[in-house]
């Protein structure tokens, strides 16, 4: 998911009680960093979600230069 940042990717869960998606960061040895997680309710993902992500990812990304 480019549009969040770079490396930043998605696991996209459907099962009987719904649809799920998994915004992930897996470019650094020590750890995969979850960072957002949410059931989908309709087609288009929520502009929200981008949001929250986008904060998250511009978080750890400071978080490490420091």
């Amino acid at each position: 998911m480019p549009s969040i940042g770079t490396g930043v990717r998605e696991i996209r869960i459907r099962d009987d009680n719904g649809i799920y998606r998994v915004i992930y960061l897996a470019k650094f040895a020590e750890a995969v960093f979850v960072i957002h997680c949410f059931e989908k309710k309709t087609q288009k993902t929520r502009q929200a979600d981008f949001v929250v992500a986008t904060a998250r990812y511009n978080q750890l990304m400071r978080e490490r230069k420091t």
